[in-house]
């Protein structure tokens, strides 16, 4: 099969992969629709590199058709498909107590297990037996699927923090991530949602999204301009939606006086941050982090978007073939488009 193949940091090209074999009790899916998530231009740069293999595949978001089975399933060939790529073992102390995305023996579509940047994706038996593999609605396009585990990953991080309804929300970023925390804010009822954001076309993709206020942080004093916007309080919730550990910094200057802050995206290994501890001290902040995502965050966020609750339909911005996988890298990178959709030609 035709898969984007990761030989090393920086190095990932168009070759011929192995067709993906089952054993008993595997998937073998058609990728319909993959996207491009910012771990994935991590992974490519060197920038993550836990449980990844050289070579391999990789591509966590995605959605497809099952083309085969092993044995007897609970799927059958021409099915369409999600799937939610992290897979606990189900028995351990952090499974047992909710906590399945911490398991110390998840295993990840993707990374561990090769990924979705390719025409076949094997899905594991453990995978099925779990419940990982769900139907799709006809009505829900197979892009759409593909934005399913992001925002499932959006919903971990809010349920984390604590966000309710009439939270005043400063979200720090409006690339995809950012704006899909717009997007479920305002469902959850924030009474107001206010996006920090230096690239124009995203802080007018944030209004688009539900945002009530957009700021540019780099044409004056962020703090000042949330305090200006929350009649001088602060927020209830502050979510870094952007993995810069300076940003971190500054979330906690505009949390009001109990706020919760989120360190939602991801952080380049060994990079540090430096807090206001007397801040988080003395006005009772509350600092979460929140990483990945559970089955049950999977399922809540697919019946979201397939009751119409939710609406991803303008997420997606630019569609790349297989073949075109470089030039879809490079416009995910770009900050020019929101999120990048990669099937094959």
């Amino acid at each position: 099969m035709k898969a984007a193949i990761l030989h090393a940091p920086n190095r990932m090209q168009l070759g011929v992969a192995a067709d993906p074999v089952t054993e008993a009790g595997d998937l073998i899916l058609r990728v319909k629709a993959a996207t491009i998530c910012g771990t994935d231009i991590r992974v490519l740069r060197g920038r993550k590199t836990a449980g990844i293999r050289y070579p391999s595949i990789i591509g966590h978001e995605f959605s497809g058709e099952v083309v085969a089975t092993d044995g007897p399933s609970p799927f059958r060939p021409g099915q369409r498909v999600g799937v939610c790529p992290a897979i606990p073992c189900g028995h351990c102390p952090q499974c047992q107590r909710g906590r399945e995305n911490l398991c110390p023996d998840l295993q990840a579509i993707g990374y561990e297990i090769d990924g979705a940047f390719a025409e076949y994706i094997r899905i594991p038996a453990r995978a099925v037996e779990l419940g990982n593999v769900h139907l799709l609605p006809d009505s829900m396009s197979f892009e759409e699927a593909a934005l399913i585990e992001p925002l499932a990953c959006v919903l971990n991080g809010q349920n984390k923090v604590g966000l309710r309804q009439g939270d005043t929300v400063v979200i720090l970023g409006a690339g995809p991530i950012g704006t899909l925390h717009v997007k479920l804010a305002r469902l959850r009822g924030a009474g107001r949602v206010i996006v920090s954001e230096p690239n124009a076309a995203r802080r007018n993709a944030a209004l688009a999204a539900g945002a009530d206020a957009v700021t540019d942080p780099m044409a004056g004093d962020l703090r000042q301009s949330i305090l200006a916007e929350t009649r001088g309080l602060g927020a209830d919730v502050v979510i870094c939606a952007i993995g810069i550990p300076a940003l971190a910094t500054q979330a906690v200057g505009l949390a009001a006086k109990g706020g919760r802050i989120s360190l939602f995206a991801g952080f380049s290994k060994g990079e540090l941050g430096t807090l206001d501890v007397n801040a988080i001290h003395y006005d009772e902040l509350r600092l979460t982090g929140a990483f990945g995502l559970s089955r049950k965050d999977y399922e809540d966020a697919l019946h979201m978007v397939a009751d119409r609750r939710l609406d991803l339909g303008d997420m997606i911005t630019h569609r790349y073939g297989l073949g075109e996988v470089d030039a879809a890298f490079s416009m995910a990178e770009s900050g020019a488009a929101m999120k990048v959709a990669i099937a094959d030609a």
